[in-house]
């Protein structure tokens, strides 16, 4: 069976006829750029398995879904040849399938293993945690309040774990609204990405309603997406404009432009390329405040920041709120030397 490749939108990409202009404000210019920003280690070792499933066994690899919600990414990992399917039914039987950073269900699994796909699993660790906490309170007989995204696909393969003791919270109105089996037996979980604000908001919506309510065992939102949000939060206070660039379906990408509108910033835009930057943005504009999303390659922001210079703002000053050092080991079929043989068995 031929794969087909995934959908993805396409970025609008103005075509500007000049460079962004240097137009005279009042006083001096310059840019806000948040650090930590870009790559979390999940993401940079779900890339990194896509390039070495690559090298070690050679094109096509195929991906279930987009490895991290990253059209850039994905666009240069097509280049390298992988393809990139929905689902595993799409998967030539015996292939190499990688499955991405958000995480599957064991339904999803399964399917792969019942058509002989070499999976590669390219899970962010900090999401395999998550799913580790759903299957126990699920084993336990709790309800299990997911706050998160329906319809994404990390929350799919959380919920996937446990369907039968899963109900998915959007917001914080639907806390208010949420039924539940019994109170005493409750326990909420979260999707990794989410604004950290709006989850302690709808979980003190919950715990309202319901007191007996427990916590997960460690924090479910991923180091990474809070740390971008304090750092974007420090940067908002002191920006006229901030610029974040992200896809439009990563959702920490996303999460980013509100937390800067509610922290101080005038206005605040997403884009994937420096190319959709506006003139027009830049009215009146002192302060640029910069950052990326977690799955952003920071080659995209100095692209923008090498832009924003034409313009105007060459100066940088770096705010930085911490520090980030950690490192995931590659998938057990990716680490030490290449097999014998060359390009495996699925070549």
């Amino acid at each position: 069976m031929s794969a087909t490749a995934v959908s993805l939108p396409v970025p609008r990409i103005p075509v500007r006829r000049e460079p962004l202009r240097d137009v005279p404000v009042s006083g001096d210019k310059k840019v806000l750029l948040a650090a930590p920003r870009g790559y979390c280690a999940g993401v940079d070792r779900a890339v990194i398995t896509v390039e070495k499933a690559l090298d070690r066994y050679g094109a096509p690899v195929y991906v279930r879904k987009q490895i991290v919600h990253n059209i850039h990414v994905v666009r240069e990992l097509e280049a390298k040849g992988a393809i990139f399917v929905e689902e595993v039914d799409e998967v030539p039987e015996g292939a190499h399938v990688v499955f991405s950073a958000h995480g599957v269900s064991p339904m999803v699994v399964d399917s792969a293993a019942e058509r002989g796909l070499q999976a590669i699993d390219a899970t962010c660790p900090l999401v395999t945690k998550v799913h580790r906490e759903a299957v126990r309170f699920a084993r336990d007989d709790f309800q299990i309040l997911l706050v998160g995204h329906e319809g994404h696909e990390e929350v799919e393969g959380t919920a996937g774990e446990a369907p039968d003791n899963v109900t998915v919270v959007n917001n914080p109105e639907e806390a208010d609204t949420v039924e539940v089996d019994d109170p005493s037996k409750l326990v909420w979980l979260s999707q990794t990405t989410l604004s950290v604000d709006e989850t302690m908001e709808t979980v003190d919506r919950l715990r309202a309603r319901f007191p007996e309510l427990q916590d997960p065992p460690s924090d479910d939102i991923c180091y990474a997406t809070q740390n971008r949000q304090v750092a974007i939060k420090k940067v908002a206070e002191g920006a006229d404009l901030v610029i974040v660039v992200g896809s439009a379906n990563s959702s920490n990408s996303v999460r980013l432009v509100e937390v800067a509108l509610q922290y101080g910033a005038k206005a605040a835009y997403r884009i994937d390329y420096p190319d959709e930057v506006r003139q027009e943005w830049l009215e009146g504009v002192r302060t640029v405040g910069i950052t990326s999303g977690a799955s952003v390659p920071d080659v995209l922001v100095q692209q923008l920041m090498r832009e924003l210079a034409q313009a105007g703002y060459a100066e940088v000053e770096e705010v930085r709120t911490a520090e980030e050092d950690l490192m995931f080991s590659l998938p057990k079929e990716l680490r030490g030397d290449r097999p014998r043989g060359g390009r495996g068995s699925a070549s």
